[in-house]
């Protein structure tokens, strides 16, 4: 018996963070669309799960990315009223670090040139006020009200069932195995079937270079190790007492969010230990990975550093400058991809799933997104080499 065969307008590969985004954009828009994805919907190996992601209009990369961050905002709160639960949670959002280093320096920036209300503090008002930080005292801190964090794996399911209930089709644990162009559009193989379609958007994760090999270079996938720590001081580390936050210090940039959904307060240091990987052979979590989280949190959020709660690896897919990539492929006009959102992307994926969405249909989108191309690596090797 021959495998199957299906017809779609638009098949998206990896129904992760901006994949479910994206196939929700297309079938609300009356298209035919197939979401594939090789494991479970949501699923723990890759990067869209760790229950809670930051969010937050305080852009300390780029000012540049507030229109996005606005349109993603929006996009958000309409989701979250058609979900089945709370998605986004307000907290407020700290960036707090030295006053000449780029991530404080960069907050300021941020709320200034968007005229984003926030307030300044040292490290040790800022300590005054929400006990959980112990800052040292010559530390700037930028708090801005905006900030919040989204129930990561619950933000997926939404935008999946919202896909659903407008038509389209999303399968879990189909592995592509291979796709190509046709003249008449494109082609893509599994192990269970082989789907046609109009358009094809891959929105693979740290899979990105494989299923699109002019990808291996330009979407790097590194090992990264979260943390849960029970505080000591629980009343201090609720939604309602500690802000979200990043934190620049001599060991690194850290980030954390409150105790929600499971036991402990949440922390990651960004770029962890720097490791290149197989997204296929991920190491799991070592006693190494949580002597770096654990001493951060004795040092600077001394309350929380209670006994560990549970250790789990994610991915960062890193591009050669940290910027994202969403573009039209240049010598292949009916693939789109997203892909080297370098860990801090998730609170983007649905402006991102919206320009996705134009990308395949149109080949072009009203969101600024000239900055997201891959012409301008121009052969440019890996971030992290």
């Amino acid at each position: 018996m021959s495998p199957r065969a299906a017809e779609y307008d638009v098949v998206v590969v990896g129904v992760g963070a901006m994949g479910s985004a994206a196939t929700y954009h297309l079938a609300r828009r009356g298209h035919d669309v197939l979401g594939l994805e090789r494991y479970d919907v949501p699923h723990s190996r890759g990067s869209s799960h760790g229950v809670t992601r930051i969010v937050r209009k305080t852009s300390y990369e780029d000012p540049a990315h507030l229109p996005l961050l606005d349109r993603a905002y929006e996009l958000w709160h309409d989701l979250d009223e058609s979900a089945t639960s709370d998605l986004i949670h307000g907290t407020g959002y700290v960036a707090a670090g030295p006053r000449d280093g780029d991530l404080y320096r960069g907050a300021v920036e941020a709320c200034r040139t968007h005229d984003l209300e926030h307030e300044v503090l040292t490290g040790a008002a800022l300590g005054d006020r929400y006990p959980g930080y112990d800052l040292p005292a010559e530390f700037g801190a930028v708090v801005q009200p905006d900030g919040g964090f989204l129930h990561a794996e619950q933000c997926i399911v939404a935008h999946v069932e919202a896909a659903h209930r407008h038509g389209a089709d999303v399968r879990a644990r189909e592995a592509v195995s291979g796709w190509e162009t046709t003249t008449n559009g494109v082609s893509v193989r599994t192990e269970k079937g082989r789907y046609t379609a109009d358009e094809l958007v891959v929105t693979a994760g740290a899979w990105a270079g494989e299923v699109v090999p002019e990808l291996e270079t330009t979407a790097v996938p590194e090992r990264q190790v979260l943390g849960w720590f029970q505080p000591t001081s629980r009343e201090d580390f609720q939604p309602e007492t500690f802000p979200v936050c990043s934190i620049a210090s001599p060991e690194g940039h850290f980030y954390a969010t409150p105790v929600y959904g499971v036991p402990g307060l949440k922390l990651g240091k960004h770029h962890h230990l720097g490791e290149t990987v197989d997204p296929d052979d991920v190491a799991d979590p070592r006693p190494a990975d949580e002597r770096v989280l654990r001493s951060f949190t004795e040092r600077y959020l001394p309350g929380a550093a209670g006994p560990t709660m549970g250790l789990d690896t994610c991915l960062y897919t890193n591009s050669p400058d940290g910027e994202f990539v969403v573009d039209v492929l240049p010598d292949d006009p009916r693939v789109t991809v997203a892909a080297g959102f370098s860990g801090h992307g998730f609170k983007f994926s649905p402006v991102v799933g919206e320009v996705l969405a134009d990308l395949a249909v149109h080949g072009e989108s009203d969101h600024p997104t000239d900055r997201f191309s891959l012409d301008r690596f121009d052969g440019a090797g890996s971030v992290l080499g």
